[in-house]
């Protein structure tokens, strides 16, 4: 995916996205030639509703504006156009910084942090609860 960044929000040094230097390394390095747009060939471009009508439950996307990958994540809510009740799908979305909130707890997470893993894990306890229901009625 093509990044970049400056030393202004990051701890990284600068870095400026060239395609053509990408080629050249992609090719070095693996033998392979970078396919642009076949994430957004086959992931339906940016249209993850669409994508997501079809298939897809019980997903919770955890992204934000900082990450290098944001421009390909989910940063709208999609919770509310597919939460099914009648098949029990579920997409939550919730805003803040690429997979920060599985990684260890410390005594230093900002109350934020804090809040997303107890609403995390909160979906999820609902979500195994509702799935033991659903087969103590069949």
């Amino acid at each position: 995916m093509p990044t970049s960044g400056n030393n202004k929000e990051s701890i990284f040094p600068a870095s400026e996205w060239n395609y053509t230097n990408r080629v050249n390394f992609c090719k070095y390095v693996f033998d392979a030639q970078p396919r642009p747009n076949w994430i957004t060939t086959h992931f339906v471009g940016h249209n993850i509703e669409r994508a997501l009508k079809r298939f897809g439950s019980n997903i919770i996307f955890f992204n934000g504006l900082r990450d290098p990958w944001s421009g390909g994540g989910v940063l709208k809510n999609v919770s509310k156009t597919y939460n099914c009740h009648c098949c029990r799908r579920r997409l939550v979305n919730l805003v803040g910084a690429h997979h920060v909130d599985l990684r260890f707890s410390t005594s230093k997470d900002p109350k934020w942090l804090q809040d997303v893993r107890k609403t995390e894990a909160n979906i999820i306890a609902n979500w195994i609860s509702q799935y033991y229901h659903d087969l103590a009625h069949l």
